[in-house]
């Protein structure tokens, strides 16, 4: 059974989305503010955390938890699921290293397919590390699916689980422009294409921080993105 986190401050919300998921099947920890969700995940990291942006008195504590999350877990999956709509907050969010931004205007049915799709995703990576082609070597840069771990000269770059599989969906096909829709696809999620721009950004800032000459992933304007091996 997939373990789920529920971190949110107002009790109703809170209980009403914890009920929803053990309808589905889940076992879910329901938590109402930072503090209490990172000694739970202390003793135990769930399998996905859903988190508020704004915690009881703090209120950007949603962002410090999900640092503190990726601090524990590059690869655990991270939803932000808030009544924060700003197009500043979707980016901190995601530059946080949440792997979606979700608005609580969200329905039932859209949310549980898109929890469906990062579960999807883990499944996917595991069918992966028994595959006998488990690295990925494109000149400077090594993808290890077993362990699902990027390297760049032998340095171990940090992704989250949504920037492993955009990495992945473009270096396999190097040279060839990867649209937005293909994108998501290659790492099972549902998001706008502002989303994925900002998903490309940090995977850029990443390894320029231990490369800076790195510029191996070109923008194509109107079409996608290219893992450019000719450099």
């Amino acid at each position: 059974m997939k373990r789920i986190a529920i971190v949110e401050d107002e009790p109703a919300i809170r209980e009403n989305y914890a009920d929803v998921l053990r309808k589905q099947g889940y076992a879910v920890s329901a938590y109402a503010n930072r503090q209490d969700a990172e000694e739970g995940f202390k003793q135990r990291l769930p399998d996905l955390v859903i988190i508020d942006i704004g915690l009881a008195d703090e209120i950007d504590g949603g962002f410090q938890l999900c640092q503190t999350v990726r601090a524990m877990s590059a690869t655990l999956p991270v939803i932000f699921l808030t009544a924060r709509d700003s197009d500043i907050d979707t980016v901190v969010g995601l530059r946080m290293g949440a792997d979606d931004y979700l608005t609580k205007d969200i329905s039932l049915p859209h949310l549980m397919a898109r929890i469906a799709a990062l579960f999807r995703r883990s499944e996917l990576l595991s069918l992966a590390a028994t595959d006998t082609e488990s690295l990925l070597e494109r000149g400077k840069l090594t993808l290890d699916l077993n362990r699902m771990q990027v390297k760049w000269e032998d340095h171990t770059v940090d992704l989250t689980v949504t920037e492993f599989w955009l990495v992945h969906a473009m270096a396999k096909r190097p040279g060839h422009v990867r649209s937005r829709q293909d994108l998501m696809q290659e790492a099972h999620v549902v998001v706008d294409d502002s989303t994925i721009t900002s998903h490309i950004k940090r995977i850029r800032k990443k390894f320029i921080a231990i490369d800076a000459e790195f510029d191996y992933i070109d923008t194509v304007y109107g079409m996608g993105y290219r893992w450019d091996s000719s450099k």
